[in-house]
């Protein structure tokens, strides 16, 4: 069901124009704004783009391609473009010249031949070029499937934590598509009869093996994440040293002076986490001012009150946008650009899911505030689905109620997942910006966050289709997180000259590997350990379950700490994953840190350390 959207309009001055190299039938909202083809109608369109296994560039009335070589230095790997084979169009009096042409150094030699074509009409067809990348039955096995091709792919979510993956194709005989290693680890149907493993093509994000069939099943292990710790505090020692921290931590709760959508977010949510702490804790008398203080912050975001800062619906585009990041590109961190939408609102969704537990009465109020907040980044509509007549409880009972009625939809108002990307099975952060590497994505636990907020907003509404919905993401975010992300010592996916520095990624491009991040260089490891942790929540413990590794992570971090100006709240995030294999030491480290950081408190990291405890 697809509830009204209640926030006022723009038309988003500060995201670029829709661009007239989409096809006109496809220039209307919505539109994806962090899809992995956007450098295709950013700009010029001329920008390469990453189509696992090769880079491919638009430009100048051609199109090349390249089998890039991976470029590894210690701190970066990249894949340089170089194209391979270009084919290009020319116009002339009488012909259209279709050209096909090698680059010198494409060593590997090419499935099918070469071609120079000279024809007096216009050619429409489809030309199929593959590259050997290996002797033996690949060309065999090419030769069989080169028949058929696909034409259109679909991303199915109907059974939780299930992908289905199913293509339309073109022409005869079965279909043979290329797989990712975390495709495989997760390969239900077809069967592992079905890889032809001596076709195989190197990739950014693992070998990929081709896989014959028309669809694919992919099982991902269920997680079960709910409001609380998975063992919970049964010492009362530990429980009451929670509470004298809940005590300091709920009488010192500031009206949050920001007024970006980010930081805003990161206090409403500290600010819940003290609540679901206190629950757990049984330091009941404490969850009233926190409510309070949740209303009287949230209320005027959903409302339009803030003054400073607004929600808006964009029509342009197709999404929400602050007011700020409206009229300024480089406001609330390019929220107006399609910027890390997941991370602020995902905040903004987990302090509304539990708000809603804590005043189910202010949740019915601003339930189309709440949803609208997650369908931006997750809505799983892609049909245009007529509203019900009966609003039964949906509707808020507020000033706003007129607007409400008023905006009414009879169609999706957001793109289907906005940042998830169901080819690489993780989100990404980077928007409606041209990036010679592509699409990109800093921190990944922020990504899990927001999956499972909307699972805890599908909890608070006794909602299950969003609560499966968010969880399932969450968990294959974690898969993607692990493998690609998180760098053990015995890494096989990246090279050693890699791997034999760093222990994890910083920010991931869709063709590159960087450690440094986009507010620190790579030698500040404790920000980069602690941006792939924040926030610190009961489904942490998924993301790192790993101990080993964990152990070679904080190790890796902890001669950082020593350099002078290393801030306190970072060092907090390094103790925190110190808690898994060492507690006492690592609450030793955290009750000698003077403040903490702004999404964090002393009572977070005591809840953190004490349910690791009994481990």
């Amino acid at each position: 069901m697809l509830l009204p959207q209640p926030f006022p309009s723009t038309n988003n001055p500060a995201a670029p124009e829709l661009s007239a190299l989409l096809a006109s039938p496809l220039r209307q909202a919505p539109l994806p704004t962090n899809t992995g083809w956007l450098n295709f109608i950013l700009n010029e369109g001329s920008a390469p783009e990453y189509i696992h296994p090769y880079l491919i560039q638009s430009k100048d009335g051609a199109l090349s391609i390249s089998y890039p070589p991976r470029v590894v230095e210690a701190n970066f790997i990249y894949q340089a473009f170089i194209p391979d084979l270009t084919m290009s169009s020319r116009n002339s009096a009488n012909a259209l010249h279709n050209t096909c042409r090698a680059s010198s150094h494409f060593k590997q030699q090419l499935h099918q031949a070469q071609a120079n074509l000279a024809v007096n009409e216009d050619f429409k067809g489809v030309v199929r070029v593959a590259l050997l990348t290996s002797e033996g039955d690949a060309e065999r096995v090419l030769d069989k499937f080169s028949s058929a091709y696909p034409v259109q792919g679909h991303a199915d979510l109907c059974v939780p934590f299930q992908v289905k993956y199913e293509w339309k194709k073109v022409g005869w005989g079965g279909l043979l598509m290329l797989s990712l290693p975390m495709h495989r680890d997760m390969m239900s149907s077809p069967s592992l009869d079905c890889i032809e493993s001596s076709v195989v093509y190197r990739s950014m994000d693992g070998d990929m093996y081709a896989v014959a069939g028309d669809s694919w099943t992919l099982n991902e292990m269920p997680i079960s994440v709910g409001w609380y710790s998975s063992k919970g505090i049964s010492d009362q020692y530990c429980q009451e040293a929670i509470m004298s921290a809940l005590i300091k931590d709920v009488a010192a709760l500031p009206k949050i002076s920001t007024d970006s959508s980010y930081f805003y977010g990161k206090a409403l949510a500290r600010a819940a986490r003290l609540a679901l702490i206190a629950e757990e804790v049984g330091a009941l008398d404490l969850l009233r001012p926190i409510r309070d203080f949740l209303a009287d912050s949230m209320t005027p975001w959903m409302e339009g009150s803030l003054t400073a800062n607004a929600l808006l619906y964009d029509e342009k585009w197709g999404g929400l946008t602050t007011q700020n990041g409206s009229v300024n590109p480089g406001a609330d961190f390019g929220f107006g650009v399609y910027n890390d939408h997941h991370y602020h609102l995902g905040y903004f969704c987990y302090a509304g899911a539990v708000l809603t537990k804590l005043d189910p009465t202010w949740g019915c109020t601003y339930k189309a505030h709440l949803y609208t907040i997650v369908e931006d980044f997750m809505t799983s509509h892609h049909h245009h689905v007529e509203r019900p007549k009966h609003t039964g409880n949906w509707l808020s009972q507020g000033p706003f109620h007129h607007r409400h009625t008023k905006a009414a939809r009879s169609k999706a108002l957001f793109p289907r997942f906005r940042n998830f990307d169901f080819w690489v099975l993780h989100s990404w952060a980077g928007g409606l910006t041209e990036f010679a590497d592509g699409r990109n994505q800093e921190s990944t636990s922020e990504a899990v966050n927001a999956y499972y907020s909307a699972a805890l907003l599908g909890l608070a509404f006794g909602d299950s289709h969003l609560m499966n919905t968010g969880l399932t993401l969450s968990a294959l975010e974690i898969r993607a997180a692990r493998a690609l992300w998180h760098v053990p010592s015995d890494s096989t996916l990246y090279e050693q000259g890699f791997v034999t520095t760093q222990r994890i990624v910083g920010v991931l491009w869709a063709n590159k590997r960087d450690t440094g991040l986009w507010f620190a260089p790579s030698e500040w490891r404790e920000c980069r350990l602690g941006i792939q942790l924040l926030p610190i929540l009961p489904i942490t413990e998924v993301l790192f379950q790993d101990i080993k590794y964990v152990q070679e992570l904080v190790q890796w971090a902890l001669p950082a700490l020593s350099r002078d100006g290393v801030g306190q709240g970072w060092k907090g995030f390094v103790y925190a994953l110190q808690a898994m294999y060492a507690p006492e030491e690592a609450l030793h480290n955290v009750l000698s840190l003077s403040e903490h950081d702004d999404g964090n408190s002393l009572s977070n990291l005591l809840w953190w350390i004490y349910t690791r405890w009994s481990w």
